[in-house]
């Protein structure tokens, strides 16, 4: 599954200018590079702000759960691509209460009823973390689930279908293929292929009391033959040492005429068990992937919010902006906001002292530039 790559940025507004004045340059001159370059206005809510020292205060924290947010997001989004590969099922638009996830990030629109804004920012963060690791947390409960099903199946299906060494025998075994008597007993001996003719050579010399000419093969695979052979139980551990010795392989086994019926049932159990599990995974996986990155843009909404106070002060002075340049027009693009931000002359960003400071201040990717920066990556 490919990724869009987007900047999230918040741009001052310099010499007393409006939203929209800034907006409407910084959308001009975008356009002046590239016609097709996507850019749209990101709508940021009217956050408590409280004091700079809680903004401070929480702005690691804020760092850390967005990158814990993001994680979880991917996790879903990769296990939902592991089901679709297995599967072979054509890839779903992953989306957000039905939203493409590429429409809610550009159009995003704060969710109130869920996390109001007049809360405390932190009490936000703190709800954002905990239902997140709830997904987490959830997510590989299920999916330990489901690989128990698939290996338990796994295991079974390679017992009926592998290499006559390890596979139940009983669906190649017939009644008339054993004796079984108060002095008599018959055993199942696995041969090499290229080892037919020096079986059927040696079996009767193996020990004493061996019935002549009571080997028969049974079945036969891409490496070994299945032969049954009768002797007196007296001198079955004889037997079957002698046959280890020249490098035969007796197979415990007993026959169960029921046996077929009940690992057929327990097989189409396991079959179903494993179906269901796919399917509770797979919806859950869905519907909790919007649910992990309509928390995702929260957090990186609260960090922008954050750091552009941090950044330009209070009053909240700023323009936020989503741009998904490509290649070489990113650079382009990173000089139009450079410019917009008032470059190497902004009173933000004017020595290199204050960009010492500004690193320790905030950190990550938005202390590199006068303006504040975030990357998003959004699947497509």
């Amino acid at each position: 599954m490919a990724a869009s790559k987007y900047i999230l940025v918040s741009l001052p507004l310099l010499n007393g200018q409006s939203a929209n004045a800034t907006w409407s340059n910084l959308y001009q001159s975008v356009s002046n590079i590239a016609f097709d370059i996507p850019i749209y206005k990101f709508q940021m809510p009217d956050l408590r702000v409280g004091t700079l020292d809680s903004l401070l205060s929480i702005g690691d924290d804020l760092t850390k759960t967005n990158a814990f947010v993001e994680g979880v997001t991917c996790k879903i989004r990769r296990e939902i691509e592991e089901i679709e590969r297995f599967t072979g099922s054509q890839s779903l638009s992953l989306c957000v209460n039905g939203v493409p996830v590429e429409i809610y990030f550009t159009r995003f629109s704060w969710d109130e009823a869920k996390y109001p804004v007049m809360a405390p920012i932190r009490e936000i963060v703190n709800t954002i973390q905990e239902s997140v690791a709830k997904l987490d947390i959830d997510l590989k409960v299920r999916v330990a689930e489901y690989t128990n099903a698939k290996n338990h199946l796994s295991n079974i299906l390679r017992q009926e279908t592998g290499s006559l060494l390890v596979r139940n025998l009983s669906s190649l075994v017939r009644a008339e293929d054993i004796v079984s008597s108060e002095h008599l007993t018959t055993l199942l001996v696995v041969v090499s292929k290229f080892r037919q003719k020096d079986w059927m050579a040696k079996y009767e010399r193996l020990s004493t009391f061996v019935v002549p000419k009571s080997s028969r093969k049974l079945h036969e695979d891409n490496d070994y033959a299945l032969y049954n052979v009768t002797l007196f139980r007296n001198v079955t551990e004889i037997f079957k040492a002698a046959a280890h010795n020249e490098g035969f392989q007796v197979r415990e086994f007993e026959f169960d005429p029921t046996t077929m019926g009940r690992q057929l049932e327990e097989l189409e159990r396991l079959q179903c068990d494993k179906d269901h599990l796919h399917k509770i995974l797979q919806q859950w996986c869905y519907a909790s992937y919007g649910e992990a990155f309509s928390a995702w843009i929260h957090i990186c909404t609260i960090q922008l919010f954050s750091e552009s106070i941090l950044r330009y002060g209070l009053p909240p002075t700023f323009l936020a902006a989503a741009l998904a340049p490509k290649g070489k027009d990113e650079q382009k693009v990173r000089r139009i906001l450079d410019q917009l931000s008032g470059g190497a002359n902004s009173m933000f960003w004017n020595d290199e002292e204050d960009d010492l400071a500004m690193v320790t201040l905030i950190g990550g990717e938005g202390a590199a530039y006068p303006y504040i920066s975030l990357t998003v990556n959004l699947p497509t």
